[in-house]
């Protein structure tokens, strides 16, 4: 499948792309930012220790163009100074050359921080193809980096011959004045010359950085597709993600049905809902409810409940109230507990009759379940927040 074109990607990059795209060393930099910070450098360099390196190179050379005869006849002398020699110059330019290479390694990270990634190393044999460095040679990114390049060298062709016309006399002037005059003079006009070539790559480098930062995330943009599908794989596919879900609601079901031979009553609406109610007195609290469910599930309790012998019992307003109002294993709310009590000791009395104890209790009627629990009353609260279908499994 061929890849997004540029003009489908009109998406901006999303932080997970960004850092992938950082993992992989690709990050926006600036040579002109780079460039301008290692000439500064190199020009404050000079300027603060640029007398003492002359001095200490100065003493150099003419402590080695001074003629010592011992030296001549002496191998391991003339080896000695030799070493001594190299050993100052390179401690005389040692700061400076530090200073130039600490710039070099950290002035890139000035734009798009410190990146260490191996993977921007890794041979790309595809880069090698003459037919796409062709195409890199006319595209649009090497027409601006052509266009960067003469303006750079106009802006500095510019500045240098401005210096050069503002100070020709002192520089012809130059040739009547004392040797160390001279010297003197021309090192700060070499010295003014660069300063101004390095403040004319400010400009430069304030246009080069806004650009570099608009091509690399026009580089890194998505597509509609790029986002759905990163999307996808953060999230989880949604097919994936719903047949979980099924599984689960399975699973909750059968753990559900495995408690109903648990229950002392079920409570029906009586064919749309039912709820199994348990209450063990060793274990202290309220009664609980271990099982309920509407349409498909409800019929499915009831037909366990008649299995095992559980009493069910129609109590419309108690059933609503019980399953909207009560999670599974939960207790039930203080405001059922008179309701609640009456069903089961109907059902005790009911099992007791069922083994020959005691006589026939007759069917509890008129239960204490409040308006404001049960979602039939209008204007209750749990009307406004209930939406019961009843072709679903309710689990």
């Amino acid at each position: 499948m061929a890849e997004d074109s540029d003009l489908e990607k009109t998406e901006p990059a999303s932080p997970q792309r960004l850092q992938k795209a950082r993992e992989a060393g690709q990050v926006a930099r600036s040579r002109e930012l780079s460039t301008f910070f290692l000439l500064s450098i190199g020009l404050a360099g000079l300027w603060l220790g640029g007398e003492r390196m002359y001095r200490c190179l100065s003493r150099i050379m003419h402590a080695g163009l001074w003629f010592v005869p011992e030296a001549a006849r002496d191998e391991s002398l003339m080896r000695f100074q030799a070493e001594k020699s190299a050993l100052d110059a390179y401690w005389s330019l040692a700061p400076f050359l530090f200073a130039l290479t600490l710039t070099a390694l950290l002035a890139p990270a000035a734009l798009g921080g410190i990146v260490l990634s191996m993977r921007a190393l890794q041979p790309k044999f595809e880069r090698l193809n003459p037919m796409k460095g062709i195409r890199r040679m006319f595209s649009a990114q090497m027409l601006i980096e052509l266009i960067k390049t003469l303006a750079k060298v106009f802006l500095i062709g510019m500045m240098s011959v401005w210096v050069i016309s503002h100070y020709l006399t002192q520089m012809l002037g130059l040739t009547y004045v004392p040797q160390a005059r001279a010297m003197a003079m021309g090192t700060g006009l070499v010295a003014l010359c660069c300063a101004l070539i390095v403040a004319t790559l400010i400009l430069v480098a304030l246009i080069d950085v806004p650009w570099q930062l608009f091509s690399h995330q026009k580089k890194l943009r998505m597509s509609l597709k790029d986002v759905r599908q990163e999307n996808k794989e953060n999230d989880g596919d949604p097919q994936v993600k719903a047949r979980i879900r099924q599984q689960q609601r399975a699973m909750a079901r059968r753990r559900m049905m495995a408690d109903v031979p648990r229950a002392d009553v079920i409570v029906t609406n009586p064919t749309h809902y039912a709820v199994a109610l348990a209450y063990r007195e060793e274990d202290g609290g309220a009664p609980r409810v271990v099982a309920k469910g509407v349409g498909l599930v409800a019929a499915r309790v009831r037909q366990l409940g008649e299995q095992h012998r559980i009493p069910i019992l129609s109590a419309p307003p108690l059933a609503r109230a019980l399953y909207h109002n009560v999670d599974i294993g939960q207790e039930i709310p203080t405001a059922l507990y008179s309701a609640a009590a009456e069903v089961l000791a109907w059902a005790f009395q009911l099992r007791n009759w069922q083994r020959g104890k005691g006589y026939k209790p007759r069917l509890p009627e008129s239960l204490p379940v409040p308006t404001t629990l049960d979602p039939a009353q209008p204007g209750s609260p749990a009307s406004r927040a209930t939406n019961v279908s009843y072709q679903g499994d309710g689990a």
